[in-house]
C-alpha cells in the first residue's frame, strides 16, 4: 500500500463539504482510507491515527489543506486524488449551483422580511458584528459559532434583554423555538413543560426522555455552556427562567447545567423563589438546595429531570417515579453479571468515545461510584485529564465534541470518522472490556449513525476475537421515534451487530460501569 499527502496552501473549506469529499475517495475502487481536512494541529494527530500523515502534511499550517490517500498502488492513489480536486473546484463556486442564497442580513430580510430569528454561525471573530445587527434588527438570536470572548457574549446579552430578545448561544447546541428545530436537535412532541439549559446533549437527552414519558415541551432554550459562569452571572439563563414563567403555555419548567458557579446558583436559586410555576433542577454533579424552595424539585440525572417534569405535569407524585428507575437498576446489575461473564480477565477497562459533552459528562458523574476516578479530556478532576486525548488510560471516557476536536473538520454528531478509528484503536488494546457509545438522532446529526457503526463495530468485534477477546459494546441511542433517522431501525442494526443498546444515558453508563466492576470481582476470586 501506499500513502500520499497533497498539499493545497491557503485553501479554507467548509468542514462538513470536506467531509463528504473524503467519503467520495474512500469510495474508489483501491482506496485502502482517505481524508480531505484543514492542517489543524488536532487533524493531523487524526490523520496520524489513522495511518494517513505522510511527511508533506506534517509542516502543513492550519490555513492548508489536506489531501491524503491510502491506496494499493500509485495509480488509485492519483485518481482519488484527481477526485478530491474536482470536488473542491465543485464546490468552491465554479460549478453550477442553482440555488441562490442571501449573502447578508439584510439580504435574508428582503427575501423574509417577516422573520424575527436569525441563526448565526460565523467565524468568533466576526460573530459579535452579525449578532449585534440582527438584535439591532429586533431579531432574537441562536448563535452557533463558538471562539467568541466573554466579554462580547456579555455585551450581546445585555443588549438582548434590553430588548426583550433572545441570545441563545454563543456555542449554543440545541433549541426548540415554537416547535422549529435549532441546532442539533430532535423532534418531540409540543406539549408544557418548558425547558432551559446550559448544556446541548444534556437538553436533547431530557427533550427525548420526556417524549418518551409521553410529554411534550411548550420552549426549549439553550443558552450557551457559559451562561452560568461567574463573568456571564447567568444573564440569559435568568431571563428565560421568568419568560418560562410567565408563559401562558408552559406549566412545569426544568433547568439542565453542570453546577454553575456559586454566586450563579444563589441568583438561579433565588429565582426560583420568585417563581408561580414547579421548577425541575439539574444541576449535574450539583447537590439539592438546604433550603429548598416548595416548587422545586431535584433531579440527580438527565433521565430522573424528565420522569420528574412529566409526573408534574400529569399532576402525580414526582419522587415516585425514581422508585421505578431504582428498580431498572437493579435489573442492569444482574443484566451486567451476565454479560461480564463472557468477557477475559485481562479486559478490564471501560472506554467511553462520546459525541455528547453532556453525555460524557453524566456517565464519568455515575460510572465513579462504582469505578473510581475516571480518565478524561474533560475530567471531572484536574488530575485525570488525559495527558493526550487521544490514547487511553484505565477507565476512560472522552468527549470527541471538544474544541480540540473540531477546529477544522465537522462535530462528531456529523462526523464519525474519528470516532470510527478511536473504536479501532481501543479494540487492539487487550485491556478494553466495554466500548460505551452514545448515538444521538435529530437534526443537524449524521443522517445514518447506524450505517456508519456498523461496519466498524463489526471489524473491531472481529479483531478482539482474533485474538482471543470478546469486546461488548453498550450504546445508548438519544433519539425519538420521530427523528428523520428512524430510531427503532437504528437500535435494531446496532443490536444485530452485537450491540447492547440501552433506553438512557445513564442507565448505559451504569451497565458499563457494572460490567467492568464485575469483571474485576472475577479476577480478584
Amino acid at each position: 500500500m501506499s500513502i500520499e499527502n497533497i498539499i493545497i496552501k491557503n485553501s479554507y473549506q467548509d468542514s462538513v463539504r470536506l467531509m463528504r469529499i473524503s467519503r467520495e475517495l474512500k469510495e474508489v475502487k483501491g482506496v485502502v482510507n482517505a481524508s480531505v481536512m484543514m492542517a489543524t494541529e488536532a487533524n493531523k494527530r487524526v490523520l496520524e491515527m489513522a495511518g494517513l500523515l505522510g511527511p508533506e502534511a506534517i509542516g502543513a499550517g492550519a490555513n492548508d489543506l489536506v489531501i491524503a490517500v491510502d491506496a494499493d498502488n500509485n495509480e488509485v492513489i492519483e485518481a482519488a486524488i484527481q477526485t478530491a480536486q474536482n470536488a473542491l473546484v465543485e464546490s468552491s463556486g465554479n460549478g453550477t449551483l442553482e440555488v441562490q442564497k442571501a449573502r447578508s442580513l439584510e439580504l435574508a430580510l428582503e427575501q423574509m422580511p417577516n422573520a424575527n430569528m436569525a441563526v448565526i454561525s460565523v467565524p468568533g471573530a466576526f460573530a459579535k458584528i452579525e449578532v449585534g445587527k440582527a438584535l439591532s434588527k429586533d431579531m432574537h438570536v441562536f448563535l452557533f459559532s463558538d471562539n467568541v470572548t466573554i466579554e462580547e457574549e456579555i455585551e450581546l446579552k445585555k443588549m438582548a434583554i434590553d430588548k426583550g430578545l433572545l441570545m441563545m448561544g454563543p456555542d449554543c447546541g440545541t433549541s426548540i423555538i415554537n416547535g422549529a428545530c435549532l441546532g442539533f436537535a430532535n423532534v418531540i412532541n409540543r406539549g408544557n413543560i418548558g425547558i432551559v439549559g446550559a448544556s446541548g446533549t444534556g437538553v436533547q437527552e431530557v427533550t427525548c426522555q420526556i417524549d418518551r414519558w409521553g410529554g411534550g415541551c411548550s420552549q426549549v432554550v439553550g443558552v450557551g455552556g457559559r451562561d452560568l459562569k461567574e463573568a456571564v452571572g447567568g444573564l440569559m439563563f435568568l431571563e428565560v427562567m421568568r419568560k418560562l414563567d410567565e408563559d401562558p403555555a408552559t406549566d412545569v419548567i426544568v433547568l439542565i447545567s453542570k453546577p454553575p458557579s456559586a454566586s450563579v446558583l444563589k441568583k438561579v436559586r433565588a429565582t426560583i423563589k420568585e417563581m408561580k410555576k414547579p421548577v425541575v433542577v439539574n444541576l449535574l454533579g450539583g447537590e439539592p438546595s438546604n433550603d429548598p424552595a416548595p416548587n422545586e424539585y431535584f433531579a440527580g440525572t438527565l433521565e430522573e429531570a424528565a420522569a420528574m417534569a412529566v409526573a408534574l405535569v400529569n399532576g402525580t407524585n414526582p419522587l415516585a417515579w425514581l422508585d421505578g428507575i431504582a428498580k431498572v437498576e437493579m435489573d442492569i446489575v444482574m443484566r451486567a453479571e451476565d454479560l461480564a461473564h463472557d468477557v477475559s480477565p485481562k479486559q478490564k477497562y471501560v472506554r467511553g468515545l462520546f459525541s455528547g459533552g453532556t453525555l460524557c459528562y453524566e456517565a464519568m458523574l455515575l460510572m465513579q461510584k462504582t469505578l473510581g476516578p475516571i480518565n478524561s479530556n474533560v475530567p471531572l478532576q484536574a488530575e485525570q485529564r488525559l495527558k493526550n486525548s487521544l490514547i487511553s488510560v484505565g477507565n476512560t471516557c472522552v468527549d470527541l465534541g471538544e474544541d480540540e476536536f473540531t477546529v477544522g473538520r465537522p462535530h462528531p454528531m456529523i462526523d464519525f470518522q474519528l470516532r470510527s478509528e478511536r473504536i479501532l484503536i481501543e479494540a487492539d488494546q487487550p485491556e478494553t472490556a466495554v466500548i460505551l457509545l452514545d448515538v444521538v438522532l435529530g437534526y443537524g446529526s449524521n443522517a445514518d449513525p447506524a450505517g456508519e457503526l456498523v461496519p466498524v463495530i463489526m471489524k473491531a468485534r472481529s479483531k478482539a476475537m482474533e485474538s482471543g477477546r470478546n469486546l461488548q459494546f453498550v450504546a445508548y441511542v438519544c433519539g425519538t421515534d420521530k427523528d428523520p433517522q428512524g430510531m427503532q431501525e437504528q437500535i435494531k442494526r446496532l443490536q444485530d451487530c452485537g450491540v447492547v443498546v440501552i433506553p438512557t444515558n445513564a442507565q448505559a453508563a451504569l451497565l458499563a460501569a457494572y460490567m467492568v466492576a464485575r469483571i474485576a470481582k472475577d479476577r480478584a476470586c
